[in-house]
């Protein structure tokens, strides 16, 4: 494996136990993603795409297997200590935006900076940098009612971005947008991506997962295919 993947994964294995039945939700699963990528990972219901995604995320951990993240030993960390990687390491982007309905564009967008002590006082100028970065510089006070839902989930991304994490996990991030607003948000990603930012977003979308550089299928807890988009290769290189 090379050295310089900021996902390296081996041998995991995720067993649920429900009493009488054992699920295996992951079946041996080796996995390398290098820093710049944009990966999509696809799947049915019960393939091992869900569990996959709260692997990666940190939120859940394997039952067996390796998971570096940025070269942390990931897999089997204390909660605290796997809570703290997780806060710093990944920026998370929801179907569901998961904004704070109370805070403005500018507080949501400083929430992960809060949860390590930093304050907006202090962060001011990074939060609107991303505000502008997603094209809401004019938004800032508006909070999440006032926004149309492409609005919302531009202020997530902005809000995944705001610890400068080692890679942005989108789970179905167009799912609650019209096909319209879902290709400005992909355009968003494809812009992000060029200029370097590692994104794995996990979609059911044949037409999502075509903007991405690599396409991994899951199956029975397992990689089905992994393989490469020529149109789409190059992007984090430009």
């Amino acid at each position: 494996m090379s050295g310089k993947a900021i996902v390296r994964i081996k041998g995991i294995t995720k067993i649920y136990d429900l009493g009488e039945v054992k699920v295996k939700a992951l079946a041996g699963v080796d996995l390398e993603i290098q820093p710049g990528s944009y990966v999509a990972i696809m799947g049915a219901s019960g393939s091992g795409k869900s569990t996959m995604l709260n692997i990666l995320g940190c939120l859940d951990r394997p039952t067996q297997g390796q998971y570096f993240l940025g070269g942390l030993d990931v897999a089997h960390m204390p909660d605290d200590e796997l809570s703290n990687a997780r806060g710093k390491q990944i920026g998370f982007v929801f179907q569901s935006y998961n904004l704070i309905e109370q805070l403005t564009v500018i507080e949501n967008i400083h929430i992960p900076l809060f949860y390590q002590g930093k304050s907006l006082e202090d962060h001011y100028d990074h939060c609107l940098k991303l505000a502008h970065l997603v094209g809401l510089g004019d938004r800032i006070e508006h909070r999440p009612k006032q926004l149309s839902g492409g609005q919302q989930q531009r202020v997530a991304i902005a809000r995944s971005l705001a610890n400068e994490p080692l890679m942005i996990l989108a789970d179905e991030p167009t799912g609650n947008l019209d096909s319209h607003t879902g290709q400005e948000i992909l355009d968003l990603f494809d812009r992000l991506n060029a200029k370097g930012t590692t994104i794995i977003m996990v979609t059911h979308g044949e037409e999502t997962a075509s903007r991405a550089q690599r396409v991994i299928r899951m199956h029975d807890g397992k990689i089905a295919s992994d393989t490469i988009n020529p149109g789409r290769s190059s992007i984090a290189a430009n």
